[in-house]
């Protein structure tokens, strides 16, 4: 899975096509990823100690990663993820990193 926690992306297909947001959680062996303000389940919660209120709590689910895509940080659109590699200036060693096929930027 190519997605990582804090990447900022875009619902391509389902009921939230269209939004954006950041990954708040990955789940790689699941394949899903929880997206902020996408997905939102109603739960309702019985009285307790951290919330002795109770009532409903409105929360994220999870949706497939296959639909969503990481927004390009330059032109702010969806775009495919490639690797390179490059070598670093400090230590000298091989390193992979992540970027957009749109612009050629390199993600965090």
């Amino acid at each position: 899975m190519k997605l990582r926690k804090e990447d900022n992306v875009i619902v391509i297909a389902g009921n939230y096509k269209g939004k954006t947001g950041k990954i708040l959680k990955v789940f790689p062996k699941k394949n899903r990823v929880i997206i902020e303000g996408v997905n939102l389940r109603k739960r309702h919660t019985k009285p307790s100690q951290q919330n002795p209120q109770g009532g409903i709590v409105e929360k994220e689910a999870p949706i497939d990663a296959s639909n969503v895509m990481i927004l390009d940080p330059k032109s702010n659109e969806a775009t495919k993820i490639g690797k390179k590699i490059i070598i670093d200036d400090k230590t000298g060693k091989k390193r992979s990193v992540r970027i957009s096929r749109v612009s050629g930027e390199m993600l965090s």
